[in-house]
C-alpha cells in the first residue's frame, strides 16, 4: 500500500513539472539575432571602380535576372533563420558583403521579407572591393536610439594606407532592454593568415575600443558583437585581444563570451576554402547576456543555419556552402557562407 501512495505521488510530481516546463515555455519571448556574409551582393549598375565584374558585361555576366535571383535566394534564407524556435524571422540581422543601401532595400523588399517590416541601418565604407556591413530589424521589436560607423585605419609595409570595412555600432530598445550591436566584417586573409594577422588584430582592437566605452558609460551594458571575423574562435585576434571566452562559468563582469567556440570544438564550419574548413562567422555578447535574469533578455542557445539546400550534395565540395559565384560562373547557390545566430529569451 505504502508503495502505491508513493508511485501516485511520484506520477503527480511528474505531471506537475511537466504542467510547470509547459507553462514556463508558454511565457517567454523568443528572439534571434542572426549575421550572415551574403557573398558579393551587388546590383549590375556600374557606379564605382569596384562593381566592373559585376555588371552585364564584366567577368561575371552578372544580368539583372541572375542579380533578383540572388536577391530572392538570400531574402528566403533570412526569413528562415531561427524560424524553428521563434515562429518569425530574425529580429536582427548583421550583413556583409553588400554594395550599398539599394541593395538591401532590394532584400527587404524582396517576397519573402516585404510583409515583414524591416528597417535598415546602412553606412558607405571605404572598403577598397567596395562592399560594406549593414543591419536590418524589425520595426516593432527593435527601436534603433544612435548608429554610428568606426572606421579601422590600417597601413601596408610601405606606409600606404590598407582601406577595408567599418565597423556598425547600433544602439537600441528590444522590448524594453537597452541592446548594443556591432557589425564587422574583419580584413580577410589574402597573402596568408600570418602575413594578414596584424590587420585583424586591429580589428579586434577597435572593437575592444568600442566595448570598452560602452561598459564605461553602463557597466552592465547589453552588447553583441557578430561579423565575418576571417579568425576562428580560437584565433589570437578572439583569444588574446577580444578575449573572449568560450565557458560561461569562466567569466569576469566585464568579458565577452563566445558560443561559437562550442560549435567550432565540434568541427561545425560556417564556410570552407582550399579544404580548409572554419568558422569565421561569429556571434559574441556581453557577460550581462549570460545572467539569470527573467526580466530581461538572455542568451540561450547559438545555431548555424546549414538546412540541406544551403548545402552542396556532392563532389568536391560536398558539405561546403552551396555558393551563387565560383571563377565568375553563376552556380545558382545562395554565399560561400553559412548564417550564424542566437537566441535570446525573456520573460513576457
Amino acid at each position: 500500500m505504502f508503495g502505491i501512495k508513493i508511485r501516485i505521488i511520484l506520477a503527480l510530481l511528474l505531471v506537475s513539472s511537466i504542467v510547470k516546463a509547459q507553462n514556463k515555455g508558454t511565457k517567454y519571448n523568443i528572439r534571434t539575432v542572426a549575421f550572415y556574409n551574403v557573398e558579393n551582393l551587388f546590383d549590375t549598375i556600374h557606379n564605382q571602380k569596384y562593381d566592373t565584374d559585376r555588371t552585364p558585361n564584366g567577368k561575371d555576366h552578372y544580368t539583372s535576372k541572375i542579380y533578383w535571383d540572388k536577391i530572392n535566394h538570400i531574402a528566403r534564407v533570412i526569413s528562415e533563420i531561427g524560424s524553428a524556435k521563434a515562429k518569425n524571422s530574425p529580429t536582427i540581422v548583421g550583413l556583409s558583403e553588400i554594395e550599398n543601401r539599394t541593395v538591401i532595400q532590394d532584400l527587404i523588399n524582396s517576397s519573402y521579407l516585404k510583409n515583414k517590416d524591416y528597417g535598415i541601418i546602412h553606412y558607405d565604407s571605404p572598403d577598397e572591393r567596395g562592399v560594406d556591413v549593414g543591419l536590418i530589424y524589425l520595426k516593432r521589436y527593435f527601436k534603433p536610439v544612435s548608429h554610428s560607423s568606426h572606421t579601422l585605419y590600417m597601413y601596408k609595409p610601405n606606409g600606404k594606407r590598407d582601406y577595408t570595412r567599418d565597423q556598425l555600432l547600433v544602439s537600441g530598445i528590444l522590448d524594453g532592454d537597452l541592446v548594443h550591436i556591432i557589425v564587422n566584417h574583419w580584413p580577410s586573409r589574402s597573402g596568408g593568415e600570418m602575413r594578414s594577422r596584424p590587420f585583424r588584430m586591429a580589428a579586434a582592437a577597435l572593437n575592444v575600443k568600442i566595448i570598452d566605452s560602452l561598459q564605461k558609460t553602463d557597466s552592465n551594458a547589453k552588447i553583441i558583437t557578430m561579423g565575418d571575423l576571417n579568425d576562428d574562435p580560437i584565433s589570437p585576434s578572439l583569444k588574446k585581444v577580444l578575449k573572449a571566452k568560450g565557458k560561461i562559468s569562466a567569466l569576469n563582469p566585464t568579458d565577452m563570451y563566445n558560443p561559437m567556440e562550442a560549435l567550432f570544438s565540434k568541427g561545425l564550419n560556417t564556410l570552407a576554402y582550399r579544404d580548409n574548413v572554419n568558422l569565421f562567422d561569429q556571434i559574441i555578447l556581453s557577460e550581462p547576456f549570460t545572467k539569470k535574469d527573467y526580466s530581461s533578455y538572455r542568451f540561450y542557445q547559438a545555431n548555424i543555419y546549414n538546412p540541406s539546400y544551403l548545402t552542396n550534395k556532392e563532389g568536391r565540395y560536398k558539405g561546403y556552402p552551396f555558393r551563387s559565384y565560383s571563377y565568375n560562373t553563376y552556380m545558382g547557390g545562395y554565399s560561400d557562407h553559412f548564417p550564424v545566430y542566437i537566441y535570446l529569451i525573456k520573460e513576457r
